[in-house]
């Protein structure tokens, strides 16, 4: 099974566990009188269609190269994370703005039950995040990775809401509005999160450099291929879940074309052999000089 089939079995999870949180908030803060688990539902349903643009967007970036993407599809990962966060600062705000309304308008006290509900809630959640942000790790997925991070948001705005709860429960008349206000406070947070979710994926679209290891590994497995010297130049981008690499290889100068072209295809089939997630390696061939310097 490849990385891409890997990460849309995984969405399907987050799908499924989406919608049905969604439904239980629904209904525990209609009939549990909360209006932050009320607020925590908006998110939740906000989650269900941004799980559902991962998964179009995996999909898509699962198409082989062709004449108009040489580099294939897997650009769409960044820009689907992009939507993504927009889902999430759109939720922050909505969220916000019911607060404030709640706020201001008199209400009965949250049922004391909601608590438990919230309690698994926020348990599903943690499992949830955990869960999905290790197979985005394990499989180099930006938009896992933003949905993972919905999920933890999503588990943040819970825990408002029971500390906000717990607070208008334990002191009685007059802090009605208490869970509101930790709804409120969530909101805060889940912008704050969103920076974390949309600077990685800008980093990608933007091939800065951020795969120093990579690179270091990339020289030090070059070397075991017979025939290479030294790697003068080594520069990495990722393009989806895989790394495209490209390389000037340095040879003995007195090699034949035909000699410096077997070396290159053999370097090219070494890496992808032995590093993960390598999409693709360019290789070019220089020759050894006095004055040939490796640079970084």
């Amino acid at each position: 099974m490849s990385n891409a089939d890997k990460a849309i079995r995984t969405t399907y999870f987050s799908i499924l566990t989406n919608f049905l949180l969604a439904l239980l908030k629904w209904l525990a803060g209609f009939f549990g009188n909360s209006y932050a688990l009320i607020a925590d539902a908006i998110e939740s349903t906000a989650d269900i269609f941004s799980s559902f643009l991962v998964l179009l967007g995996l999909k898509y970036s699962k198409r082989p190269a062709d004449e108009t993407h040489p580099y294939g599809h897997g650009r769409i990962e960044p820009l689907i994370t992009f939507i993504v966060v927009i889902f999430l600062v759109v939720s922050a705000f909505v969220i916000a703005k019911e607060s404030i309304h709640n706020i201001r308008t008199p209400h009965d006290l949250p049922k004391p039950w909601t608590l438990i509900v919230l309690g698994a809630i926020i348990l599903w959640k943690e499992i949830s995040f955990r869960i999905i942000i290790r197979k985005s790790k394990a499989l180099n997925s930006s938009s896992l990775k933003a949905d993972a991070w919905h999920h933890r948001s999503d588990a943040i705005t819970s825990v408002a809401a029971f500390i906000g709860i717990s607070i208008a429960l334990f002191c009685g008349e007059g802090y009605e509005s208490a869970d509101d206000w930790a709804a409120l406070f969530a909101s805060g947070l889940i912008l704050y999160n969103c920076y974390g979710i949309f600077r990685p994926a800008l980093a990608e679209i933007m091939d800065e450099h951020q795969y120093g290891d990579l690179e270091e590994e990339v020289r030090l497995q070059s070397l075991r291929v017979d025939g290479v010297l030294l790697i003068e130049k080594c520069y990495i981008r990722k393009i989806g879940m895989l790394f495209q690499i490209d390389l000037h290889a340095v040879v003995d100068p007195d090699l034949s074309v035909r000699q410096g072209h077997d070396i290159a295809h053999n370097l090219k089939d070494y890496l992808i052999a032995n590093l993960e997630n390598i999409g693709n390696v360019f290789v070019h061939i220089e020759p050894f000089t006095e004055d040939t310097i490796p640079q970084k």
